[in-house]
């Protein structure tokens, strides 16, 4: 059966299906919040393996030291969390792939590839209330004592402590695969987390949908994130969240507000995202984003870059017609004009290249790879 079969004929058995799910949902409370365990038990000693962990990660050049940032997320995370907030601290880590965790003593990471492909507030709501459900249902815990049965626990730490090393991540990934029944748990709960917070539901399976279009842009379709690599099937947790998130509608998403927080990082966070060389995902990440803010020049820029690195037939002209348009929209980065006489080096069109490049060094003169650009101009 394709997918409109199933939305054409099944949808009134998925309803039938969810409508205990989101019963559930509404009526779910969360527990009270947990005493630290004694270190002579094995609960207490995998809290203090993890505390150890999150000292490190403070150190980690892979944090992201941003105050306002730091606040703007804890301070979701803490409304979402509710009683449990003391418990809940959140770092962000920078590392372009979408992914959350977060461990029994209350240590939750966001990596800074997941809040580059977020639309607004209410999006990462839906991440961080997940990952919440699984803390308070204490999947986390059940997660970390299977692994340490097994003598994949000292690799996968080492994939913890090396956050930001994304050969490491398919470790991770394997090493936090939660069962089906726990990731239906966390949905539900996030989305009654959402609910309560004032947040639109509805944003959640809105979000798979566009996971699920960047993922399929890949060649062959490899989920090549730990979310993906680990949940139930993305199209049928998307109908799920989607049929659950129907039943309550309404709440806000705080789009505007994410996205001054955001700004600050946005530039380097896209180039991340240009350098993890995943050229169709990147491409499909930023059309959407294009589309959806049409008068940004950065995700323009990003997806010019994207094409001129790609290379294939017809690709130099696609960079060159975004290159373009990011210049005509204005406020784009200085690196649109650097691009732009690449393009036309290659093609050897020496004075508009020249242009370009003088246009570069003119907005960036400090440029780090100025010298190389000046070596260009040079030649012609």
């Amino acid at each position: 059966m394709n997918r409109r079969d199933f939305v054409a004929g099944g949808c009134a058995a998925c309803g039938a299906l969810l409508a205990p799910a989101i019963a559930r949902a509404q009526d779910w409370s969360a527990p009270a919040r947990f005493t630290r365990p004694d270190l002579t038990t094995d609960e207490g000693g995998l809290w203090s393996i993890m505390d150890r962990e999150e000292r490190q990660l403070r150190r980690s050049p892979f944090a992201v030291r941003d105050p306002q940032l730091h606040a703007y997320v804890q301070d979701i995370a803490c409304r979402l969390a509710g009683d449990h907030c003391p418990d809940v601290r959140v770092h962000i880590v920078r590392t372009p792939i979408f992914n959350a965790n977060m461990a029994p003593n209350g240590m939750m990471q966001i990596w800074t590839g997941l809040l580059l492909r977020m639309e607004n507030e209410a999006q990462l709501a839906a991440v961080i209330g997940h990952e919440i459900g699984h803390y308070v249902e204490r999947h986390t815990l059940e997660r970390l004592r299977d692994v340490k049965a097994r003598v994949a626990f000292a690799q996968f730490l080492g994939a913890f402590g090396l956050i930001g090393a994304v050969a490491q991540i398919g470790v991770l990934a394997s090493a936090m695969a939660y069962g089906r029944d726990q990731e239906r748990a966390a949905d539900r709960i996030g989305l009654a987390l959402m609910r309560k917070a004032g947040y639109d539901t509805a944003e959640v399976p809105r979000m798979w949908g566009n996971l699920i279009a960047e993922t399929n842009a890949r060649p062959g379709g490899d989920p090549y994130n730990p979310l993906f690599a680990t949940h139930p099937a993305p199209a049928e947790r998307q109908e799920a969240l989607a049929q659950m998130a129907a039943g309550q509608p309404g709440g806000s998403t705080h789009e505007e507000a994410w996205r001054d927080r955001i700004k600050p990082h946005l530039r380097e966070w896209l180039l991340d995202e240009i350098r993890r060389g995943q050229h169709e995902e990147g491409i499909a990440l930023m059309s959407r984003m294009i589309e959806r803010l049409p008068k940004s020049a950065d995700y323009v820029y990003a997806r010019a870059e994207i094409y001129r690195l790609r290379a294939k037939d017809g690709d130099l002209d696609a960079a060159l017609a975004d290159y373009e348009a990011a210049a005509r929209i204005g406020g784009e980065p200085p690196e649109t004009h650097r691009g732009l006489g690449l393009v036309h080096r290659t093609r050897k069109q020496a004075p508009e290249a020249k242009a370009s490049f003088q246009r570069y060094l003119e907005l960036a003169p400090n440029a780090p790879d100025g010298a190389m650009i000046k070596s260009y101009l040079e030649e012609t």
